[in-house]
């Protein structure tokens, strides 16, 4: 009989596209903490406890330029709320018997690309496993904050050399999110799909861009609903 590699190992090997689009996005971001006047220490802290992606370059811009950390902080909270629906629509595709006695910490690594890794996985049939979850955000998670480490250190001036390299890394996360939705996009999601990408331009033209986020969100979970 094949010995059955363990769930944990398969999560950190799902995680290797996420890896490799996440550790040149936090390098950048590394580099520009500092450039903006934030330590390493610093740097690493924000990575540590926000990991956020786009939004900690808002919080860099925020508090950069002189934002109280109350309004910074509410805004973060405020354009990262989607995250709230990924624990239930994760849970729902996986089944009334997938586990969930670990997901105060497993629920911890859901980012973007993360949910977009597992539902994927649970698209092509894949079991619901708590320690594949485990390694899947593990996985993610190292490779944003070390690539924050790396970037700080590598000082503020790294990428001046480079502006081509450096404008094509902020288009790396969208576009990485964007190939995860592809690989598990179907027919009966198009609406759903197209109903959240539209309220999402529509509301950042006629608003902003936290603001085109919640309302796609929103149009797109209602969308869903009313399609089941």
């Amino acid at each position: 009989m094949t010995p059955t590699r363990p769930a944990f190992l398969d999560g950190l090997i799902a995680s290797l596209p996420i890896i490799l689009g996440y550790f040149p996005i936090a390098f950048s971001f590394g580099v520009a903490a500092t450039r903006a006047g934030f330590s390493e220490i610093d740097a690493f802290s924000l990575s540590l406890v926000i990991y956020a992606g786009a939004s900690q370059f808002l919080a860099l811009a925020l508090l950069s330029s002189g934002a109280p950390v109350l309004v910074a902080a509410f805004t973060l909270i405020a354009m990262n709320l989607r995250h709230v629906l990924y624990g239930p629509a994760l849970m729902r595709e996986a089944g009334s018997e997938a586990g969930r006695r670990q997901a105060w910490a497993w629920a911890w690594g859901l980012t973007d690309e993360v949910f977009g890794q597992a539902l994927g996985s649970l698209a092509r049939g894949q079991r619901f496993s708590e320690p594949y979850m485990f390694g899947l955000g593990l996985g993610a998670y190292a490779s944003w904050v070390s690539g924050t480490v790396v970037g700080a250190y590598a000082g503020g001036g790294a990428l001046v050399g480079w502006p081509a390299v450096n404008a094509g890394l902020g288009f790396m996360l969208p576009a990485l999110f964007l190939a995860l939705l592809l690989s598990i996009l179907s027919r009966p999601q198009l609406p759903v799909i197209g109903v959240a990408g539209l309220v999402t331009v529509v509301g950042t033209l006629a608003l902003n861009a936290t603001s085109g986020i919640l309302l796609g969100m929103l149009a797109g979970a209602l969308t869903g609903l009313v399609r089941r």
